[in-house]
């Protein structure tokens, strides 16, 4: 007799943007997994076309409320290429600066109110509150410091126009520098209070298997957020401007979101696949939480880029001390202007959730053409994956009890951006 049950978990709670899973069972094998987006796309890619370079630049940060300042740098790093714009180191490290805030604010977000709740096995971070009160709060205090850095830095809280092809609008005055500075240290205890709470916790072994990370590589010997290099955890390193024959893209009849692989397989990308790739140059407190986390189990279990963002949250911290010390009694440097009106760039960021491309042809000071991949569209199809490794192993041990919760989990692990993507549960088990 063949079995059929039907399991439909719609939207995903607890992500950024509306999708859902569905997982089809039959006769108790996994038959499909499909992660669905269901925002219809945004066509962003078309609406740059015609516009100038700064017109873009206002644009594109509209992809994503959350992860704003990371499209607009990425932006900025494929316009300037494109239009011959070489900003002195100075404004380079600002933009780091910035990229700290939105790390800090994306990474405590996800951390503590969308993903920790499912540790502690609470619905949210309101229920989760009454006991962990301290932890809410000072959670809380932290993303409100990312939020910080990020007004500072880009003009306003969301869809900042400060940061400019060149350089910046304005600057902090050294006052301001030095009172992030103090607010970094304060924050950086609890930073790493929270590696501890990580390190108690038990994950779960079901969705284990192999995948593939990608990153960018920094162009110095330290842990950043930026290159021109990907860099594949197999060893091999690509120039960004290659990068469409590295990220394959597809589309997918149930959702608007494209697909990508890379050597004909899912792969991962994001704070576990920067930690795997590049965690070695991690030093300071980072470094120690890393070497205080970081097990063989990682290479094998999305659950763990949880993990990996508390440790970044710990660099992100580190790095605004010692940018401001970098920075304090240094002046502001000048806008840069264009070297001339046409060309073509790609620019390449790791935003909180992974590594962001944005990709522009210049005719006569007009955009030609455009190409966006957003993490989220690069990871899908290892969501599914894990999904299904998942449901295989949920499915052999009889523990079907509280299994959308359990595949909830592995997609809330990667932190999806699907209003980026759209550019998540059901099960059906027959």
């Amino acid at each position: 007799m063949t079995k059929t049950q039907k399991i439909e978990i719609e939207p995903l709670a607890r992500v950024e943007g509306h999708g859902g899973i569905k997982v089809e069972i039959k006769n108790n094998e996994i038959k499909d997994v499909q992660v669905k987006i269901l925002e219809g796309p945004r066509l962003f890619e078309t609406l740059a076309i015609g516009k100038t370079p700064a017109e873009d630049l206002s644009l594109v940060p509209r992809i994503c409320a959350i992860c704003n300042l990371s499209h607009k740098y990425a932006s900025l790093r494929a316009l300037e290429k494109a239009l011959d714009i070489h900003v002195p180191e100075v404004t380079q490290t600002y933009r780091q600066l910035m990229h700290h805030g939105e790390m800090l604010e994306s990474h405590s977000l996800h951390l503590y109110f969308l993903a920790l709740p499912d540790f502690f096995g609470y619905d949210n971070a309101v229920a989760m509150a009454e006991k962990y009160g301290d932890v809410v709060m000072k959670a809380l205090a932290l993303k409100k410091f990312g939020n910080k850095i990020m007004r500072l830095m880009g003009g306003r809280m969301i869809h900042g126009e400060n940061p400019v092809l060149g350089g910046f609008g304005k600057l902090p005055n050294r006052e301001t520098l030095l009172e992030l500075k103090e607010e970094a240290l304060t924050h950086l205890d609890f930073a790493m209070e929270t590696i501890d709470i990580l390190a108690s916790l038990e994950v779960p072994d079901y969705p284990e298997r192999e995948t593939q990370f990608i990153c960018l590589k920094p162009p110095h010997d330290e842990y950043d957020y930026y290159g021109d290099i990907l860099l594949a955890s197999d060893g091999k390193e690509y120039p960004l401007e290659d990068y469409k024959k590295v990220i394959i893209e597809r589309t997918v009849s149930h959702s608007f979101a494209k697909r990508s692989a890379y050597n004909e397989r899912p792969f991962t990308v994001g704070a576990i696949a920067r930690v795997l790739n590049i965690g070695d140059r991690l030093k300071g407190k980072a470094k120690e939480a890393r070497d205080k986390l970081l097990n063989e189990r990682w290479h094998r279990n999305p659950i763990y880029n949880n993990f990996a963002q508390a440790i970044e949250q710990v660099f992100s911290l580190e790095d605004v001390i010692r940018i401001v010390d970098e920075l304090v009694d240094k002046a502001h440097p000048e806008i840069v202007n264009a070297a001339r009106d046409s060309g073509t760039g790609t620019g390449g960021v790791e935003a909180p959730r992974g590594t962001l491309i944005h990709h522009y042809t210049i005719e006569n000071g007009v955009t030609v053409d455009a190409d966006y991949i957003t993490p989220t569209a690069m990871f899908l199809d290892d969501i599914e994956a894990f999904i299904r490794k998942s449901g295989e192993n949920l499915l052999a041990k009889n523990e079907m009890d509280g299994i959308e919760l359990k595949l909830e989990m592995v997609a809330r692990a990667y932190d999806p951006c699907i209003s980026c993507s759209a550019h998540l549960v059901s099960v059906d088990i027959e």
